[in-house]
């Protein structure tokens, strides 16, 4: 039997709807909101029928009949921290979306979405690895400083998609696995999945690792220290140093890798030598790893959009070639990794997580 799903991704200012047959994308579309439109509403989860409509009115724009849906599936949010997997829509989840348990996100909206129009329409509603996301073992949280734990902060739906993907690909269970996945995108975050659990990650946001196209990854804490006191900073812009302003912003005034490698082409020798530290930086993130999984390294697996880039790959195969065979999976596809997981509960390869 083949299913029907409705996959909701509510952004700042956008919402993206896919509709898809299995792991077809029949449709999708981007339906951006304007700044005065966002502005009507005091808090994220007061745009949900804003959001809701606009949904229901492109379906029916599309002839799209909404109860040929089997399922409907939403962006997670900023729920509490829980381990990887597709998790059902229940009441307890629901309140925790509403009341912005760990912060107001957009992706919030897209639980609340899924189960009302999943209620409607009487059919399961999910949501599938949101970033909270935690699955690191106990030594892995030790920063050497009691008051600043270690925390999971990553790519978690691509990282945990690909690395599906792969163990597919092979015939073999994801549990079944150790693998180092590297997700590089607007931030970088290179995981340690062991038989089927993110042991130990790399902090994608503010935390630690490479430095990435918007973010400053692992700094001197002792030189950080003094910059936050010199009195020429407040902490937002301390922080905007850190997350936004960082990495290839901070040198290059870009966050656009092909920006870089145009400059590079162009013969700019200072572009050249920070794309390559980079790439040093990521590939040490990647032997960490390596060492976290006692040598055992199954595949290692490259994606995000900097995995477009020849040179970044070709330069990291260069460096931890020695340590596993590498697989690349360019990009990322949001709306596709949450009608999978979907999928899995569906067809009984995984059962469904209760929050």
């Amino acid at each position: 039997m083949s299913y029907k799903s409705l996959i909701i991704n509510p952004g700042s200012t956008s919402t993206k709807i896919g509709v898809f047959e299995d792991e077809t994308l029949l449709f999708e579309e981007t339906l951006r909101h304007s700044t005065e439109e966002i502005a009507q509403y005091a808090s994220i989860v007061d745009q949900k029928d804003f959001r809701k409509q606009i949904i229901l009115d492109l379906l029916d724009k599309k002839n799209f009949d909404i109860k040929s849906l089997q399922v409907v599936v939403g962006r997670g949010g900023m729920l509490k921290p829980i381990p990887g997997g597709t998790y059902a829509v229940s009441d307890e989840l629901l309140h925790d979306l509403k009341i912005g348990v760990q912060g107001q996100h957009a992706s919030n909206l897209g639980g609340i979405l899924a189960r009302e129009i999943g209620d409607s329409i009487g059919v399961p509603s999910f949501i599938v690895d949101p970033v909270v996301v935690d699955e690191l073992i106990p030594i892995a949280r030790y920063s050497g400083v009691p008051e600043l734990p270690r925390t999971s902060v990553f790519h978690a739906l691509n990282q945990k998609a690909v690395a599906k993907r792969f163990a597919k690909e092979q015939g073999k269970a994801y549990d079944s696995l150790n693998l180092i996945v590297v997700h590089m995108g607007g931030g970088v975050s290179v995981g340690a999945h062991e038989k089927g659990n993110v042991i130990d990650v790399f902090n994608a946001l503010d935390g630690d690792g490479a430095f990435s196209p918007e973010r400053a990854g692992a700094v001197p804490s002792g030189a950080l220290v003094k910059l936050c006191y010199s009195g020429k900073y407040t902490e937002k812009e301390v922080y905007k140093k850190i997350v936004g302003g960082g990495g290839f912003n901070a040198y290059l005034n870009t966050n656009d890798m092909r920006d870089v490698e145009k400059m590079v082409e162009g013969g700019d020798k200072n572009a050249e030598e920070i794309r390559d530290a980079f790439i040093f930086q990521v590939a040490k993130n990647i032997g960490s790893m390596s060492c976290v999984l006692k040598g055992k390294v199954d595949q290692i697996i490259m994606t995000g959009g900097i995995a477009y880039d020849k040179q970044v790959i070709a330069g990291l195969k260069e460096r931890v070639g020695f340590i596993a065979p590498v697989t690349v999976y360019p990009g990322e596809d949001e709306l596709l990794a949450l009608a999978q997981g979907a999928l899995r509960v569906l067809n009984k390869e995984e059962a469904a997580k209760e929050y």
